[in-house]
């Protein structure tokens, strides 16, 4: 058997782990000869309910609502997720291969043979949002730039660098570089998971079992095989902390009653510090929008939204300005299947509808905080 397969035996259970690259033609062949080989009782595959969906129905992506996105706060999650994707299908095309085709040998060899599959990988956007309340702002943005602006450009991707990613799981080698800037993501990403898929695969039905898994899981999985893990802890979604919701409202209130204080001393002042309040955030969240080259109605709605979201927690001026993008230029499908080529580009952000709006929704919350900042402190300089 390849080095490539780890055989392990766990109570009465024969289980073999097979070690694969998600871009290599040679794992797709390691999968079906192992599997064809072994005929196991249950197939478990590093995938998760979405993104085994993703594999059987590779087209439905193109029908994906950026307005949906919008509404369900999930803009930073799906540029996210945009990058590590259109990354690896780059990968990919370098080689004539396509992604996650050695997870789909596994989903037709259950289907041929009767056996059991198991989607043994956790939620990816259980793993991401984890991640996501477990970093601070600042190393949110600087997480999000370092993806899709980062080294991924087209002159990194030397021969010697994809026969190094043909070695290893190249979703996690992608991340792997940004472990020492953001150590809380090795965890969450690799460990916590090795977790989950260590204890799916053991209580996988039948006596013998077969796991198709990205290299970079495979020691993780070994070691964690003989212990016990709890599968609800490690898919629950921390809350966010109270600390950030009492700050969310302290601030607009301070804001407030700085105002009507400023009105109490002199109407002048308090006139001043509504006008320095609006053209601070109203302008800067415009200007922003403007950056990312919105249309003309989409950076007038920053100017008008942001002064009032910036006090409500509950509204945010990015995603009134996203809708409106939306429903101004929508995306076309082209727009999508674009996407992994744009995403590594300046340009192609400014081009791609899509891309542009998710941007937009970013670019005009940006300028918006900034322009709350400076314009409470300025509202403060004015009463005292």
């Amino acid at each position: 058997m390849s080095e490539q397969v780890t055989r392990l035996t766990y109570k009465d259970k024969e289980i073999l782990l097979i070690a694969t690259a998600h871009v290599s033609k040679d794992s797709v062949e390691l999968v079906k000869e192992t599997i064809d080989a072994e005929r196991p009782n249950s197939i478990c595959i590093e995938l998760d309910e979405a993104r085994y969906q993703s594999i059987k129905n590779p087209k439905e992506w193109e029908n994906t609502d950026v307005v949906k996105v919008i509404k369900e706060k999930k803009v930073a999650f799906m540029l996210i997720n945009l990058a590590l994707s259109s990354y690896q299908k780059r990968i990919a095309q370098k080689l004539h291969t396509a992604v996650g085709q050695e997870m789909m040998q596994g989903i037709l060899c259950a289907e041929e043979t009767g056996a059991n599959l198991i989607l043994a990988d956790r939620s990816i956007q259980v793993t991401f949002l984890r991640i996501w309340r477990k970093i601070g702002f600042r190393d949110k943005c600087k997480l999000l730039f370092n993806l899709i602006f980062g080294e991924n450009g087209e002159e990194q991707i030397s021969d010697e660098y994809l026969q190094e990613l043909l070695q290893k799981d190249m979703l996690e080698s992608v991340l792997a570089e940004l472990k020492q800037e953001f150590p809380q993501i090795g965890d969450i990403l690799v460990s916590e998971r090795d977790q989950h898929l260590a204890e799916k695969i053991k209580n996988a039905p039948g006596p013998k079992i077969v796991a198709i898994l990205g290299a970079a899981h495979v020691p993780g999985v070994c070691k964690e095989i003989e212990k016990d893990h709890d599968l609800q802890e490690l898919t629950t979604i921390p809350p966010k902390k109270s600390t950030g919701k009492i700050i969310g409202w302290l601030i607009p209130a301070l804001i407030v009653a700085l105002i009507v204080y400023g009105f109490f001393l002199n109407p002048q002042i308090g006139w001043q510090q509504i006008k320095s309040w609006i053209l601070w955030n109203g302008g800067l969240a415009a200007l922003f929008t403007l950056m990312s080259l919105g249309h003309p109605l989409t950076i007038l709605t920053s100017l008008a939204v942001a002064p009032i979201s910036s006090l409500n927690p509950v509204l945010a001026c990015g995603w009134l300005a996203g809708l409106t993008e939306a429903a101004i230029r929508k995306p076309t499908v082209k727009d999508v299947n674009n996407i992994p080529e744009d995403i590594f580009h300046i340009k192609g952000f400014f081009r791609n509808r899509f891309l542009r709006i998710l941007l937009i929704v970013i670019m005009a919350n940006i300028g918006s905080s900034i322009g709350t900042v400076i314009a409470g402190l300025d509202i403060i300089a004015k009463v005292f």
